[in-house]
């Protein structure tokens, strides 16, 4: 081969070669593209050396966006060539679609405006889980209603085993009916031990009900309950408890005052055996302030201080003198 032949060979293949930032990129899964027939007339190499321009180039685009419109079915993406372009080279122009064809599935540019509202979150994020029904739980039973006979036999039942004074409201309660049942039918059961002459009697005593030995029967309720032993308080103490429940409250120095001899050793056996108890301290003096208890109101059977028997029959006749001799 002459050296004019080697040089035309070359500047036939110079000719034919294009550069690969030009290159269409082929459609995946298809099937390679024909190769480009050399073409026997001479290209220039100033053509070749020629700077890109900023416009896609038509002849080198032409044939793979007919290759793409004709492999690529409808509904499927289509392959771009911007992974394979290096730098700032533009991808080669692709047609447009018929107005025709279908939209594609490729993975639609966050916010854009053609993507109906609410279809493509409802595409991304699954469905919430129906919550599991809640099973309606059943209404309690109403307690059953007793009839006269039975309350009464229940409300005598539980006043036998109480310690303490119990209220209406506590029985209620307890045998679920209506406090105002439970209080007409503890009056009932009152008025008929009072009626029949039982050695015992049903009382208010503390704001509860209690049953009671009748005091006429309290000689025999002693000497079983005592049997020789002493349990009483003493003069001095009486005499302190006395002045505390018709004076309550009041301070440990009006009672000395009263009495006229120190009470602090009194008042602390009656405070130690639950009969009193503080109850504050004075505005004045910051003293402090004793009262009777609850205990003392069951031990002498009395529903309230209330109920203490008045003063004026026990006082002298001469108290206003007596008083005003001490002056």
């Amino acid at each position: 081969m002459s050296d004019e032949e080697h040089r035309d060979s070359l500047a036939d293949q110079a000719a034919a070669w294009i550069p690969p930032w030009e290159r269409p990129a082929p459609p995946r899964d298809e099937p390679a593209e024909p190769p480009v027939e050399a073409s026997d007339e001479p290209v220039k190499a100033s053509d070749e050396l020629a700077e890109p321009s900023d416009e896609p180039i038509a002849e080198a685009s032409a044939p793979a966006a007919d290759l793409t419109e004709a492999s690529v079915p409808a509904g499927v993406a289509e392959p771009t060539a911007a992974s394979a372009l290096p730098g700032d080279a533009e991808p080669p122009a692709v047609p447009a679609a018929p107005d025709d064809a279908e939209p594609t599935a490729g993975p639609a540019p966050a916010g854009g405006a053609d993507e109906p509202a609410g279809e493509g979150a409802a595409a991304r994020v699954p469905g919430k889980q129906p919550a599991p029904r809640r099973r309606a739980t059943p209404a309690p039973e109403p307690a059953p209603v007793l009839d006269d006979a039975e309350l009464r036999g229940a409300l005598e039942a539980i006043l036998l085993v109480v310690d303490e004074p119990v209220s209406e409201l506590t029985l209620a309660q307890v045998l679920e009916q209506p406090a105002e049942r439970v209080g007409p039918m503890l009056d009932e059961i009152a008025a008929g031990y009072t009626a029949a002459g039982h050695g015992f009697e049903l009382r208010r005593a503390a704001g509860g009900w209690r049953l009671y030995t009748r005091p006429e029967y309290a000689t025999y309720v002693e000497r079983f309950v005592l049997d020789g032993q002493s349990v009483r308080l003493t003069q001095a103490a009486l005499e302190t408890l006395a002045v505390i429940a018709y004076k309550q409250p009041v301070t440990r120095s009006r009672i000395s005052a009263i009495r006229g001899v120190n009470c602090d050793g009194v008042i602390r056996t009656l405070v130690s055996r639950g009969l009193v108890e503080e109850c504050g301290t004075e505005p004045d003096s910051g003293a402090f302030l004793y009262r009777t208890t609850t205990m003392f109101l069951e031990k002498l059977g009395l529903n309230s201080v209330d109920d203490l028997p008045p003063l004026a029959p026990f006082l002298p006749d001469d108290v206003e003198e007596l008083a005003d001799a001490t002056r």
